[in-house]
């Protein structure tokens, strides 16, 4: 995505981020903006940032990085929201990563996977349509052949793009298209391939079986394949995030988190557990329905959002 946040969007992602701040921070920052800090304070500020879907863990190192910066002093309102951005930063900070798929292989091969619903098909195409502009010749691939809905949503997402297209009937075999996509790429001389897969969680084995399928065939093109394993969380469903990062983390070899719908929850919060728990890092958020709703995460922008900080 783009390099540096745009004004535009850090205004968007406070906006997103309104109901997440607005849950956090309304029932705390006022009383400590009008005395010094006390243990019972503090106390009541954990107990409010557990409730925001931080974690107790996460949680806890937060008020002790916050009382470390404010602890005994009388405050305004803005000092106490610059503290405890500064204390949420602190725990995401070694969690952030660049997306970057022009920066590697060619074809660059990025796997999306995820439950339906949370916003995996459509942050496939936005990305698609980011790269696109930006010049790149991009393969999707509609991986989950179980759902037609899915792939009419990425043919639409293909034509809007000018990206190519390749899907199968009903039923076809998931990791067979991703082998033959992978193998026109290479031949074709495409940048990216963007390939969608299935989200079912009914049968959770049959779904990483058919997850590993598919990174095993693809690693028979180039053993480095998929170069790019993205996890798309929805921020709406709060802690039932990180149960789904447990499903697929550890299965689907994920190399990159990105979290989804944070305009549509007061659960926002839940990216710091989450950010927490994963082996990968987050590398992408989306507060929005627009191709510019979807950038880089950055951790400091983020936080400052999340507890009301609009610069």
């Amino acid at each position: 995505m783009s390099d540096t946040p745009k004004k535009g969007w850090l205004q968007r992602l406070s906006e997103g981020l309104s109901r997440s701040s607005k849950q956090m921070t309304d029932q705390v920052v006022s009383t400590f903006a009008k005395e010094p800090l006390s243990e019972e304070r503090l106390e009541q500020l954990e107990e409010h940032l557990i409730e925001s879907d931080l974690g107790p863990a996460a949680s806890a190192r937060i008020v002790e990085r916050f009382r470390a910066l404010r602890f005994g002093k009388t405050s305004n309102e803005r000092e106490v929201k610059e503290a405890l951005a500064e204390a949420v930063a602190a725990e995401l900070l070694p969690r952030q990563a660049k997306f970057d798929p022009l920066g590697g292989e060619k074809p660059y091969v990025v796997l999306f996977v995820g439950v339906n619903g949370s916003g995996k098909t459509t942050t496939l195409g936005k990305i698609a349509s980011d790269l696109t502009a930006k010049g790149a010749k991009v393969m999707i691939v509609a991986g989950d052949t179980f759902r037609a809905a899915a792939r009419e949503q990425l043919k639409v997402w293909a034509d809007r793009a000018g990206a190519h297209f390749e899907s199968r009937r009903d039923g076809a075999d998931a990791a067979g298209l991703a082998f033959d996509a992978y193998t026109k790429a290479k031949a074709e001389g495409f940048d990216v391939v963007l390939i969608d897969t299935a989200g079912r969680l009914q049968n959770k084995s049959t779904l990483m079986d058919e997850l590993l399928k598919i990174v095993r065939v693809l690693k028979k093109v180039d053993a480095d394949a998929p170069h790019e394993t993205l996890l798309v969380l929805d921020a709406t469903v709060g802690r039932n995030a990180l149960e789904q990062e447990k499903i697929f983390g550890r299965t689907a070899y994920v190399s990159g988190v990105v979290m989804t719908k944070l305009d549509g929850t007061a659960r926002g919060g839940v990216l710091v557990p989450v950010a927490q728990a994963s082996d990968a890092p987050i590398k992408l958020i989306g507060v929005g329905e627009g191709v510019e709703d979807l950038q880089d995460f950055d951790a400091n922008a983020f936080a400052r959002s999340l507890v009301g900080l609009e610069d």
